[in-house]
């Protein structure tokens, strides 16, 4: 591979650590900014280039929100760079870690998932010249911590990275205001500091969030989360069924007893995804609760003579996943990360590759009335009402319609004509 220019930002994240640099006796860089701005992969040539420049025979540690999105997000983009650049890598999967060799030098780079309070346990005892966390926001304060604690090495040093979260976020209030002071080097990025993204790109980010999501994710601002949800979604998000055939139909399910249950059921046409008809019924308004054997009986009804390639359900609604398993339908549990769903709900729809029939009208008055719970500081959170059909279509979103590895990773190079 070859490398096309680097912006001036991006220049200075991969050489801030060098000699000749005025931050080379900083502890640490974080970097925060828009999305696909190129910060992720400059982060990982420059800790790995550094390591390699400064340790020899010593471990580093690589943290995300899990190791598999590490390796998604990181690794597997990467190793194929070093290697690129002279650097033998040698990756053992099944121990979390992989090796980087160059000039006489060999390094240990070992992953670790950051998911929750108990994966502070997990790193617990290790000792570090190094850590690079990446989208650092995800993660709990108590797993960061413990990582930063970790680096005990003389001449270590902390790289961060993360798209921005709300303004009582811990990290925000801890580090980034803090920066001067923990003797860090701040630099947030914008589209425009990725020169590998096209004019054409750089509008389509633009175009794709809106509200509190644009100012975080174009604008890479620390700001609360506040009115609907979805603040873009009108009529013009409204269509109708298509004409012809269908490729493939799926489910999505929000089970509810004493609350709404909601079902919707979804064709594929053209790699788009219709929600063409819909089942909701709230036991409080009609006075009576129904069996799980009466929702599969509603389920099957709504499909009809269709027989669904999946039925998507929220993961805790265990005993309706057993009363479906029992007619031999095809269950998925649904991913309930409730902000990636709604992100990608948002992403999906204003990309066009979701549509929401007429017909589904109970997912159409959500829509107009789903909002942020403006009480709950330091955490964006839904308010718990009108949030239904909202529910199963993000279990849908990011279950089944969710493109694979959820985006591409916009990367400084291209690769050399063959």
């Amino acid at each position: 591979m070859r490398f096309e220019n680097f912006s001036d930002k991006q220049t200075l994240a991969l050489s801030w650590w060098s000699d000749s640099s005025p931050y080379e006796d900083y502890d640490a860089i974080i970097c925060d900014g828009a999305v696909r701005s190129g910060k992720t992969l400059c982060m990982g040539i420059s800790f790995v280039c550094w390591a390699m420049r400064r340790f020899d025979g010593l471990g580093f540690g690589m943290c995300g929100k899990t190791i598999t999105s590490l390796r998604r997000n990181v690794v597997s983009v990467l190793l194929p760079v070093m290697s690129d650049l002279g650097f033998v890598c040698e990756e053992k999967l099944s121990k979390n870690l992989f090796t980087v060799s160059f000039g006489g030098r060999t390094n240990t780079f070992y992953l670790f998932g950051g998911r929750d309070e108990s994966s502070q346990a997990l790193i617990q005892g290790a000792t570090f010249a190094g850590v690079l966390l990446d989208e650092v926001a995800l993660m709990p304060r108590s797993f960061v911590e413990q990582a930063c604690a970790r680096c005990s090495v003389s001449g270590s040093k902390l790289w961060f990275n993360c798209n921005p979260e709300g303004p009582n976020h811990w990290f925000y209030l801890e580090w980034i205001q803090k920066y001067q002071e923990r003797r860090a080097l701040y630099i947030q990025f914008a589209l425009e500091d990725n020169p590998a993204l096209s004019r054409r790109i750089v509008q389509r980010y633009r175009k794709m969030y809106s509200g509190v999501f644009f100012r975080r994710f174009i604008l890479g601002e620390w700001v609360a989360s506040q009115g609907r949800v979805y603040d873009f979604f009108d009529e013009n998000f409204i269509g109708k069924p298509p004409e012809g055939e269908i490729e493939k139909y799926a489910v999505s399910c929000d089970y509810g007893t004493a609350n709404p249950a909601s079902f919707g059921l979804w064709g594929l046409k053209e790699n788009v995804w219709y929600r063409l008809r819909e089942y909701y019924y709230n036991s409080r308004i009609e006075g009576t609760q129904r069996t799980d054997a009466e929702y599969v009986k509603e389920l099957l009804t709504l499909c009809g003579n269709i027989r669904p390639s999946a039925v998507v359900v929220d993961p805790s609604a265990a005993s309706f996943i057993e009363a479906l398993r029992r007619e031999e339908l095809s269950v998925l549990k649904a991913d309930n990360d409730v902000l990636r769903g709604i992100r990608l709900t948002a992403d999906l729809l204003k990309s066009g590759r979701i549509v929401i029939c007429c017909d589904c009208i109970d997912a159409i008055r959500e829509f107009s009335l789903y909002s942020w719970d403006e009480k709950k500081e330091g955490k964006d959170a839904p308010i718990k009402q009108f949030d239904h059909a909202m529910d199963d279509i993000r279990y849908f979103a990011a279950t089944i319609a969710a493109p694979a590895g959820e985006g591409f990773f916009a990367a400084t190079y291209v690769e050399r004509e063959r």
